[in-house]
């Protein structure tokens, strides 16, 4: 049996990865940490690892399905999961929304964007408090769903993944530390050292923008739910200035080291 075609499956790659940020982390990143170990949790428990038949009913069950959630699928409509598995719309879950964040495709989709949230996560936590920054993660997440939905209302395709929250938290990176150094591996094997909002907006670019356009209309097929992680990265920029802390984001520029066109010797 075959994993279910959800939004933001495996089969996605992005173009460049970050190595790490020279961007030093002031305070234990606790809310990064428990936000990481819960997406792992749910991945392990809730969706068996990846186990076809968990894997299928997690999407099915906990994944948000816009045609559902909008009550635009009558009930009873059936949606092919893969081999033998379909899901059977009941009614719209409005906790799918929330309930789909911590929801992954697969290893490479999960672990990549825990990968993320651990590389720049930590600094925005930092730059807002704990308990802001929580609330700060929810909220874009919550934004890129409905960025997902209103572009495709009558979908039913299932879209899982923290992507979308993960892109709100990029965007308020590049907000706060544009110009700090980013070590960024564009495999399979070119490695520079760039400014956030060089590396940020490139992936913005070309892992978002560009395949939403070429895919416009395509929606209800399935794929990478590009239109979430686009809606979370302008969340991000937009939340990122009520959320700040001014005096934490003073203190975290101070340590920074900031990118100004050095070279790296990286043999």
């Amino acid at each position: 049996m075959r994993p279910p075609r959800a939004r933001a499956h495996p089969s996605y790659i992005p173009c460049m990865f970050p190595i790490r940020d020279e961007n030093p982390t002031l305070r234990t990143p606790v809310v990064t940490w428990v936000i990481i170990a819960v997406n792992v949790a749910a991945w392990m428990l809730l969706q068996g690892a990846g186990e076809p038949n968990q894997l299928a009913a997690s999407v099915c069950e906990l994944g948000l399905i816009p045609g559902e959630l909008l009550h635009r699928l009558p009930v009873g409509t059936q949606i092919p999961m893969g081999s033998g598995w379909v899901c059977q719309v009941e009614g719209g879950n409005w906790l799918s929304p929330l309930t789909s964040m911590f929801m992954h495709g697969g290893w490479g989709h999960l672990l990549g964007n825990m990968w993320f949230l651990h590389i720049f996560g930590n600094n925005v936590e930092d730059s807002m408090g704990r308990l802001r920054y929580l609330v700060f993660y929810l909220l874009v997440g919550l934004a890129a769903a409905a960025s997902q939905v209103l572009v495709s209302p009558d979908s039913a395709v299932p879209m899982v993944g923290a992507s979308g929250a993960i892109g709100g938290v990029m965007g308020a990176y590049v907000m706060l530390y544009p110009r700090v150094a980013v070590d960024v591996w564009f495999p399979p094997v070119f490695r520079f050292v760039w400014p956030a909002w060089a590396m940020l907006g490139v992936w913005f670019f070309l892992d978002n923008l560009l395949p939403a356009s070429l895919t416009l209309g395509l929606e209800r097929q399935g794929g990478t739910a590009f239109w979430a992680h686009i809606g979370g990265f302008m969340a991000g920029i937009l939340l990122v200035i009520p959320f700040r802390d001014p005096e934490l984001v003073a203190q975290h520029r101070a340590g920074a080291h900031y990118w100004r066109g050095e070279s790296r010797n990286y043999g």
